[in-house]
C-alpha cells in the first residue's frame, strides 16, 4: 500500500511539473509572434524554450546560456555555454560577456527574442568595473547561506551587475525586443527573475512586450486537476512555502499529519541557514526530512518535495519522498548537519528526475489514502 501511494504522489507531483514544461509553454506563447533576428535564452530552462522558438521560427541564430548537464536537445548550429549554478564560475562571466556582446551587435530595425528562466542569477553575470569573480563567489555562497529569500539575494547580485536589474536590455539598439519568462519567483515579479535580467530599462526607447509563460501557480493547478482526476479530494492549494524550512516544517508537520484523505498542494522556495560545512542535500531534501519527523508513526500519508527543475542544491536529486516510516536515529543530526540528502538516500528517499526544462519553485504534494 505505502509503495502505491508513493508512487501515485510522485505521480501528482510530475503531472504538475509536465504542466510548466518550458518547451510547451514557449511554443503557445510564440503563437503569432513575429520571426525574431536572433534568441538569446538563460536559465535552466533556456534549451527547452530555445527549442520551442527554433521549431516556430527555423533557422535562427541563437545562444543559450544554461546549467551544466541541461542543453540536451539542441541544434548543433546553436552556440550553447554551460555554467555553474549555484556559485558562479568564470564560464559565467564569459556568458554574461557573451550575451551583453549579442544584444549590443544587434543592428537598428532588428528583432530579438529573450528566453528567462530560473538560475541565470549565478549562470550569466558581466560584472562592474573593480569587481571580481572571487567577490562575485563569496557574495552567492554568503547569501545561499543567509536564509534571505529570493528577492533579497537578486538585489544583493544586481550591486555588481552591468546586465542585471535591465542592464542588458539597456545595451539594445534594435527595433523590437520580446522577453518571454519562466518564473521562479514570488509574485511573478520580472525584476526579480534572474536578478531582473529580462527587465526592459526605463526609458527604452524600442517596442517591447514580456510575459510570463509559467509559474508555480500553474503548476499547483495541474498538480489539482490530477488529483480530481483521480477522485481525490484537494484539501489545500497554497503557495506557502517561503519561509525558513524548520518554521515550515513546525507550521505544517501538524496539519499533514492530521489531513484527511486527500491531497495538499504548496509551492514556494524555503530557506535555509547552513552550517560552515554543510554536507550533501539542498532545502527540498531538507525539508522533506524535517517534514518526516513531524509525521512520524503515521500510516497511509506520503510528501513529496522537490525542486521543479529536477535539482535541489549542488544535487542531481530534485527533493525527497517521505512518509511515516522515514524518520529514524541519526536522522536528527543529518539535519541539524545539512546532510539531509545522504540519509534520504540510504533510505532510498530521494525524488531523483533529472534536468526537467522547467523551473517554478519548488513543489510539495501530500496524500493521503
Amino acid at each position: 500500500m505505502t509503495e502505491t501511494l508513493r508512487n501515485l504522489a510522485v505521480e501528482l507531483w510530475r503531472a504538475g511539473v509536465a504542466a510548466v514544461d518550458g518547451y510547451a509553454a514557449t511554443r503557445a506563447a510564440l503563437v503569432g509572434a513575429k520571426r525574431p533576428d536572433m534568441v538569446l535564452a538563460v536559465g535552466k530552462a533556456a534549451a527547452a524554450m530555445t527549442r520551442a522558438a527554433l521549431d516556430a521560427f527555423g533557422d535562427v541564430p541563437a545562444l543559450v546560456v544554461t546549467k551544466d548537464g541541461h542543453a540536451q536537445g539542441l541544434p548543433g548550429a546553436v552556440r550553447v555555454i554551460e555554467a555553474s549554478h549555484p556559485v558562479p564560475d568564470a564560464r559565467s562571466l564569459a556568458a554574461g560577456r557573451a550575451l551583453r556582446t549579442a544584444v549590443e551587435a544587434m543592428a537598428p530595425g532588428s528583432r530579438l527574442l529573450l528566453l528567462v528562466s530560473g538560475g541565470a542569477s549565478a549562470l550569466a553575470e558581466d560584472l562592474v568595473e573593480g569587481a571580481t569573480l572571487e567577490d562575485l563567489a563569496a557574495l552567492n555562497r554568503k547569501l545561499l547561506a543567509a536564509g534571505l529569500d529570493i528577492a533579497a539575494m537578486n538585489a544583493e547580485r544586481r550591486r555588481l551587475s552591468r546586465i542585471k536589474g535591465g542592464g542588458l536590455l539597456s545595451h539594445f539598439r534594435g527595433a523590437t525586443a520580446l522577453v518571454l519568462a519562466i518564473s521562479d519567483v514570488p509574485g511573478d515579479d520580472l525584476a526579480v527573475i534572474g536578478s531582473g535580467i529580462g527587465l526592459v530599462p526605463e526609458g527604452a526607447d524600442f517596442d517591447h512586450a514580456a510575459r510570463i509563460v509559467a509559474s508555480n501557480a500553474i503548476a499547483r493547478a495541474a498538480v489539482a486537476r490530477a488529483a480530481r482526476a483521480r477522485g481525490l479530494e484537494v484539501l489545500a492549494n497554497e503557495e506557502a512555502l517561503h519561509d525558513e524550512l524548520g518554521a515550515l516544517a513546525a507550521r505544517w508537520g501538524p496539519r499533514l499529519r492530521e489531513m484527511e484523505r486527500g491531497v495538499i498542494v504548496l509551492g514556494g522556495e524555503p530557506t535555509v541557514v547552513l552550517p560552515e560545512r554543510p554536507g550533501r542535500g539542498g532545502r527540498n531534501q531538507a525539508l522533506a526530512l524535517a517534514l518526516a519527523r513531524e509525521i512520524a508513526g503515521t500510516e497511509d500519508l506520503v510528501v513529496v518535495v522537490g525542486g521543479t527543475d529536477g535539482t535541489d542544491g549542488p544535487t542531481d536529486a530534485a527533493g525527497g519522498v517521505v512518509d511515516g516510516g522515514s524518520w529514524g536515529p541519526g536522522a536528527a543530526e543529518a539535519l541539524a548537519a545539512a546532510d539531509a540528502g545522504t540519509w534520504l538516500a540510504k533510505r532510498g528517499d530521494l525524488l531523483v528526475t533529472g534536468p526537467t526544462g522547467t523551473n517554478v519553485m519548488d513543489l510539495l504534494v501530500a496524500l493521503r489514502a
